[in-house]
């Protein structure tokens, strides 16, 4: 694959992956909108191993914290700060990989990939985000993140298994409708990312180890880095902004994007 694809596809997957606007949604568009061969799912896997490792880097207390507590979460004693973060996180993926698993294996998963479905979940789900994140309370914190809450933001993570929907703008939709604030809602999600890309990864890349050459894995070791990086400078950017910002930004541009591939679909 050319070089210059490469970063495209790792800079559009490491920039949108965390902030609310599908990086799904943009990658599936690319190959649409521009002509160029779709990356393939070598890439896919890459670049998400590639922000995988961006959010545990910038996360890595709460990961270390988690990790220490998996053993006690696996055996059902949840009665420490790690434990309970651990059983969150397992608990909030179990929808999505459920929901995945049965798209994947009914292929329901490919019918959704069109400009039409990506526009029409662009703008409703940015239309949701801003609803609530202008009437959510700000009554909780990271630390106040119950199996309950990890259920009901599981559920809203799955929705995102629509291309357009945006895994974290979801899930953070979730975490404000349940009192968290900006911030920490935001950390929640980051942290939900974690399981989820492993699985999706695992899944993905059960499948194409067998396809992949000595090039391929040359382009995806040079994709995973680039996303890596460009995925730490957009978390970081992020969950500074959101100490003073709103996820206002976001929404206008989802809305945007979406009118304009409904326009695109529809002409």
């Amino acid at each position: 694959m050319p070089l210059f694809q490469l970063l495209l596809v790792a800079l559009i997957q490491g920039i949108t992956e965390f902030l609310p606007v599908s990086s799904s949604g943009h990658l599936i568009l690319l190959p649409s909108l521009t002509g160029l061969d779709d990356q393939g799912q070598v890439i896919d896997v890459a670049v998400h191993i590639g922000t995988l490792g961006a959010v545990v880097l910038y996360f890595w207390s709460d990961v270390k914290l988690g990790l220490q507590g998996l053993p006690r979460a696996l055996t059902g004693k949840i009665d420490t700060e790690g434990s309970r973060l651990a059983a969150g996180l397992i608990v909030a993926t179990i929808p999505t990989v459920l929901l995945g698993l049965a798209l994947h294996v009914t292929g329901l998963s490919a019918s959704l990939r069109s400009v039409a479905v990506i526009g029409w979940t662009m703008l409703i789900f940015g239309l949701v985000l801003y609803w609530a994140d202008q009437t959510g309370k700000e009554t909780k914190t990271a630390q106040d993140w119950t199996l309950k809450d990890a259920v009901l933001m599981g559920l809203w993570q799955a929705i995102a298994l629509i291309p357009g929907t945006s895994r974290s703008g979801i899930t953070i939709t979730g975490a404000r409708r349940l009192g968290y604030s900006r911030e920490d809602g935001a950390r929640i999600a980051m942290l939900m990312s974690i399981p989820t890309i492993i699985a999706s990864g695992t899944l993905l890349g059960a499948e194409v180890a067998v396809q992949a050459d000595a090039a391929v894995a040359r382009d995806g070791a040079i994709a995973a880095v680039m996303a890596f990086a460009s995925a730490l400078l957009a978390l970081s950017l992020m969950m500074r902004l959101l100490r003073s910002v709103s996820f206002t930004p976001y929404v206008i541009y989802r809305v945007i994007l979406g009118i304009v591939l409904l326009v695109y679909a529809y002409a």
